[in-house]
């Protein structure tokens, strides 16, 4: 287990790439893991066989720990651990009377059930093998035999002429009733243990909470002008400088410009200290399958629009790829999270400690809206407007501070002017 960075003690390995007999190179991915910090794919430190798995997957172990051994080019391993690998040859034996010895035992585990369905089962002669399993690994339940009953099931070893006897010698209302239907019996969910990262978001997330008095505050932006010149410039952006052009690098901007003008925003708190940092390191808040991570842009003051744009496609698409060092999702001052793709008007996000505040985007999505031009007449017009919810820790940033960061924030969007490369 690889050392990930200077606070990370442990991980969990969460899936293996390889399996033992496989040949792997020098770099190429053999398992991924999952720590505290990120999740990432682990490259091989040498070529060779993988010739055995120590740690299985879903094991935490700590840094350091031999999890996996890699023979040489041949697949053969080190001189050491020879007598390991000869030793096995007797072990054969041992498996082949299990498999061969208990054949009921085989059928058991094939028809998963508990005693009590056995039992009804056994009562009614019904051959459990014929009932499928709604439960966990195929596992029949209460419920699936007794709608197995229900349905008609006939006894095993039943003449096959004993079916149809009771439907001529009964009218079908008689035949009916024995059949009702039982109530429904209520499935129990199924629990399945948190990953790794799903356990350390929500860890995070309670303590955030804890730690930090919220407050939201929305504004509405008309992104018109903005969405004007992206339709404009989208195609040629893109064949210019090898990146889409998306809507993310303007509000990356808007946001590095409005924490310049109030570094309360872009601070922390310590002890009883208020940290005011030189940097602007913004966290892209970026969802994967398996959890959320933010990796960071770090002195991101320092990127032009072009800059920026790159920056965000490549750490969006490392963390989808697991290839995010622990360095690149920590130190940042301000996080962007961008819920609004998935078609909400505007959430209420939860800071990313020990940050002083975080910036949710909203849909963007076309509206009336009352318009007055310099001479004060008012018209309405069709116009792409969008809401930015700002979350706040109201121990050092104040309602003022909170509003005069978001006119300032609103204000470039809506006058836009930098050049975008």
């Amino acid at each position: 287990m690889p050392q990930m960075g200077e606070s990370i003690t442990e991980g969990t390995i969460t899936k293996w790439l390889k399996k033992v007999g496989d040949t792997v190179q020098r770099d190429e991915p053999i398992f991924e893991i999952s720590t505290d910090k990120v999740d990432a794919e682990i490259p091989s430190p040498v070529a060779g066989t993988l010739t055995e798995i120590k740690v299985p997957e879903g094991a935490t172990v700590t840094v350091n720990t031999v999890v996996a051994v890699i023979g040489g080019a041949a697949g053969k391993p080190a001189a050491a651990p020879a007598p390991a690998v000869a030793a096995p040859a007797t072990t054969p034996t041992a498996p082949a009377p299990v498999a061969a010895a208990a054949p009921a035992q085989a059928e058991a585990e094939r028809v998963r059930s508990s005693p009590l369905v056995r039992k009804i089962a056994k009562d009614n002669n019904v051959d459990l093998a014929q009932v499928p399993g709604t439960g966990a690994s195929g596992r029949i339940t209460k419920a699936d035999i007794l709608g197995h009953l229900e349905g008609g099931a006939k006894p095993v070893g039943a003449p096959a002429a004993a079916a149809p006897v009771s439907a001529p010698s009964a009218p079908a209302p008689a035949a009916l009733k024995p059949a009702a239907p039982a109530p429904a019996q209520p499935l129990p969910g199924e629990v399945v243990k948190m990953s790794k990262m799903r356990a350390i978001i929500a860890e995070r997330m309670v303590e955030s909470k804890h730690t930090s008095p919220h407050v939201h505050t929305v504004f509405k932006v008309d992104m018109t002008r903005i969405v004007k010149i992206r339709e404009k410039e989208k195609a040629k952006y893109e064949q210019r400088n090898g990146v889409k052009l998306t809507y993310m690098p303007f509000i990356t901007r808007a946001a590095i410009v409005a924490l310049r003008k109030h570094p309360i925003v872009n601070g922390s708190i310590e002890g009883d200290a208020i940290r005011y940092n030189k940097n602007i390191n913004i966290g892209i808040a970026v969802a994967l399958d398996w959890g959320l991570i933010v990796p960071v842009i770090k002195q991101a003051e320092e990127k032009n629009f072009l800059g920026i744009a790159r920056a965000i496609v490549d750490v969006a698409g490392r963390a989808r790829g697991k290839k995010l060092a622990p360095d690149e999702i920590s130190g940042g001052t301000f996080t962007l999270t961008n819920s609004g793709i998935f078609g909400e008007q505007f959430g209420t996000p939860i800071i990313n400690q020990p940050q002083s505040a975080i910036l949710g985007i909203g849909g963007l999505n076309k509206e009336a809206e009352v318009i007055t031009d310099k001479d004060g007449n008012d018209s309405i017009a069709i116009r792409s407007i969008q809401r930015f919810a700002l979350g706040f820790d109201h121990r050092i940033v104040d309602g003022a501070d909170a509003g005069k960061f978001m006119s300032d924030f609103k204000a470039y969007l809506e006058n836009w002017n930098e050049d975008i490369g």
